[in-house]
């Protein structure tokens, strides 16, 4: 853990110290957890929370009435929970960050997000999608009306999906209209509306008027509850291009909860035009991976899922300067469904048994989760611990058995033991922050 002066050194000047750290190493959240000692701060790296530093309890009231002064927070109240941002420049620095306090029995914690929305500038080319997904989304996109889902868990990178892909279609022929709580970053070109709860200005409330403003794009920031599904499901029938997001884990779980929502089934049917789901997965240090050869587990799993042979494949190696125990970045692991008339027949079926459903969405078209992250274990992109973290391998290859291999013939992978690189340069890098390349995004 990093020690600072606090004695000699002016608390702000501390404040922006430990930002500028944990945007430098490509932080993802700063935390700081009152004990009774003071705060311990820790920066979400990779995933994961590692101790950052202490900050001694008769400091700890300095800090944290700074933070909320900068936050836009009323330093005065501690006892509820407050929200607020930080925009601006610091150290040089241009940043854009969500800060929450929540009062404990110990003191107040506070959570500085950083919202990094470089990738979603660079293309979709760069959010790690295959060669097949991404022509899947590309078309997906490309249509006049319908309502496109991204899915997955808070923190799987569901925003800068939606983003990249809002930036695609950014142009000024089209308007493009958000409903957001909150707006997580500010593009121009794009009306962008933050929900309100406390003076009425709901998510249905902005909804129905932004059909009245000539859209040809929305945004609706998630989807939360029956009322905003069914507008935004009708939204899409009628000329709109809908994108939104929602708490699933895959394609057939999304079409079961808006079903669940009480989306009526004809509507669903003609509306939804393709679903992303996705996860976070560590990446593999290029510096220091190694190979090793496939336990009877893993070849019997790449055969199933894949049909490929596989003897060898990329794990951590001794972790080096350049990385975090071997990892360093994170690439997204995806499943694409683009939705044609045959499902959109068993969609509007109300006889249709959940099996027969979840036969025809896991066609041989659709590659699952397990498949795209097992595909990028092969490639040396990610490790197999990470992937059998992520996924759920019983339930997966349920999916997977539906699936027919294009060919039947199995297929043997080994690497080069003298090519240390992957074709990971076809795909997205998420690469650590440069101090000198953040973009102010407010």
């Amino acid at each position: 853990m990093l020690e600072y002066d606090f004695k000699n050194v002016e608390i702000a000047e501390i404040v922006n110290a430990i930002i500028i750290y944990a945007v430098s190493k490509g932080a993802s959240d700063i935390h700081f957890d009152p004990f009774e000692n003071g705060l311990k701060v820790r920066l979400r790296i990779d995933g994961l929370l590692q101790d950052h530093a202490i900050v001694p309890k008769e400091y700890q009231r300095n800090l944290t009435t700074r933070i909320k002064l900068i936050s836009n927070m009323n330093i005065t109240e501690s006892r509820l929970p407050q929200d607020g941002a930080i925009k601006g420049n610091i150290n040089g620095v241009n940043l854009d960050m969500r800060v929450s306090t929540l009062t404990t029995n110990l003191g107040e914690k506070i959570v500085i997000r950083i919202l990094d929305y470089t990738q979603s500038a660079k293309g979709l080319e760069f959010l790690g999608f295959s060669e097949k997904n991404l022509e899947k989304v590309k078309k997906m996109i490309s249509v006049p009306n319908g309502i496109i889902l991204i899915t997955g868990a808070t923190g799987s990178g569901k925003s800068t999906t939606v983003y990249t892909m809002l930036q695609t279609l950014n142009n000024p022929e089209t308007n493009i209209i958000t409903v957001e709580d909150p707006i997580e970053m500010n593009i121009e070109g794009i009306n962008q509306i933050q929900v309100n709860s406390e003076i009425g200005l709901t998510f249905g409330r902005v909804l129905r008027s932004i059909l009245r403003q000539d859209p040809n794009i929305i945004l609706i920031g998630e989807i939360r509850d029956t009322e905003t599904a069914q507008i935004a499901v009708r939204a899409s029938i009628t000329g709109h291009l809908v994108f939104s997001t929602i708490h699933t884990n895959n394609s057939l779980t999304t079409i079961e909860r808006l079903l669940d929502m009480n989306v009526e089934r004809y509507l669903l049917s003609s509306a939804l035009t393709g679903i992303v789901s996705q996860k976070l997965a560590r990446r593999l240090c290029p510096h220091c991976k190694k190979l090793r050869a496939t336990t009877s587990y893993e070849k019997e799993l790449f055969k199933k899922a894949l049909g490929l042979d596989v003897n060898e494949i990329y794990d951590v190696g001794d972790a080096c300067d350049k990385c975090r125990n071997g990892y360093s970045g994170r690439i997204a692991i995806q499943e694409v469904l683009l939705i044609d008339e045959h499902l959109r027949d068993a969609i509007s079926d109300e006889s249709i048994s959940k099996e027969d459903l979840r036969e025809l969405v896991y066609s041989k078209d659709v590659t699952t989760l397990l498949q795209d992250g097992l595909e990028k274990v092969v490639e040396g992109i990610t490790s197999f611990e990470e992937i059998y973290k992520l996924i759920e391998i019983d339930d997966a290859l349920d999916e997977i058995y539906n699936h027919d291999f294009e060919d039947t013939s199995i297929k043997t992978v080994n690497f080069q033991e003298e090519d240390n690189t992957t074709p990971e340069d076809a795909l997205s890098k998420t690469e650590v922050l440069d101090l000198g390349a953040i973009q102010n995004n407010g």
